[in-house]
């Protein structure tokens, strides 16, 4: 078994963030720990913020390392926004995993009133930023779209990871070179070999950078009926395949939705294919478990923790 093979961390992608109370999520958050696994992630969407909730779960739940899965950049000053993982990361004891994102078009335009140009040049800025900040808390920098000059001094704290939901070539490229590596989302395994783990790879060589941490997250169901779970996943993710994003990676796929690339199946056919991963060069694996019943969230929680 090759080291690659040998160090794929399995985490799990919390649900409760988008409307469970405080007390659901930290329970949600100390179960992954007490279940083993090695991080915990969260998405912001349009329910709790999820960077304070975790500056919450980081004091009540001590291991498990704690992960955005992903605050989109445009809202944000990319100094404020390291202002606050620092305060974050000093409420985790230095466990958080930064993740962000554009978000999408129609989020940032539509409901925003933000502008949505240059989404590349908006991202190799906004890490060139960001990315300073987290390891030295300070940063010089005058761009296009974004600037800052500052120092900023957060006591009891210590620097962050910064990954990036990189789907296209050009961000990447941008993600290879200055961020720590990609967490993706829609992205089946023959994407993730063939596009995605070499493209990024590819850039951190050529910026000098170790190689990169890629976490790839995917629904997960351990089932006795794989028709209805495929056709749970259908409705359940459905939104993703509409995505232009995420519909350009389930395209390279050849998947027609997001069932076609969830994981679903027996407890062999699905630790089998999850296992598959590592091969290809998935650092992490991020389980968005959608059992349909006590049954099947048990034997699939089950599952994922004979990968441990």
């Amino acid at each position: 078994m090759s080291d690659t093979v040998s160090l794929m961390k399995i985490g799990i992608f919390g649900g409760a963030v988008t409307s469970g109370t405080l007390d659901v999520i930290v329970a949600e958050a100390r179960a992954a720990e007490q279940d083993g696994f090695s991080s915990y992630w969260a998405p912001q969407i349009f329910g709790h913020d999820t960077l304070t909730v975790l500056a919450i779960v980081g004091r009540e739940v001590p291991r498990i390392e704690l992960g955005t899965a992903v605050v989109p950049t445009y809202p944000r000053h990319p100094m404020m926004l390291a202002q606050q993982c620092l305060t974050v990361n000093a409420a985790a004891s230095g466990r958080l995993c930064l993740g962000i994102g554009l978000s999408h078009k129609i989020v940032i335009e539509n409901m925003m009133g933000m502008s949505f140009d240059k989404p590349v040049r908006h991202m190799r800025e906004y890490l060139t930023i960001l990315t300073q900040l987290a390891q030295t808390s300070k940063v010089s920098f005058s761009g296009e779209v974004y600037s800052a000059h500052v120092d900023v001094s957060v006591a009891g704290s210590q620097p962050f990871s910064v990954v990036v939901a990189a789907l296209g070539e050009q961000m990447l490229r941008v993600t290879g070179a200055l961020a720590d590596g990609t967490l993706t989302w829609c992205t089946g395994p023959a994407t993730l070999s063939s596009h995605t783990i070499p493209t990024l790879n590819r850039a951190a060589d050529e910026a000098g950078k170790p190689t990169p941490r890629v976490i790839a997250a995917l629904p997960v169901c351990v089932t006795k009926d794989r028709d209805a779970a495929l056709a749970r996943a259908a409705q359940t993710f459905a939104i993703y395949g509409q995505l232009p994003s995420y519909r350009a990676m389930l395209d390279l796929e050849g998947a027609a939705g997001p069932a076609d690339i969830a994981i679903v199946g027996s407890a062999a056919e699905v630790c089998e294919r999850v296992n598959a991963l590592r091969d290809i060069g998935v650092t992490d694996f991020g389980a968005v478990e959608f059992g349909g019943n006590p049954d099947e969230v048990a034997a699939t929680r089950a599952a994922m923790k004979s990968l441990l």
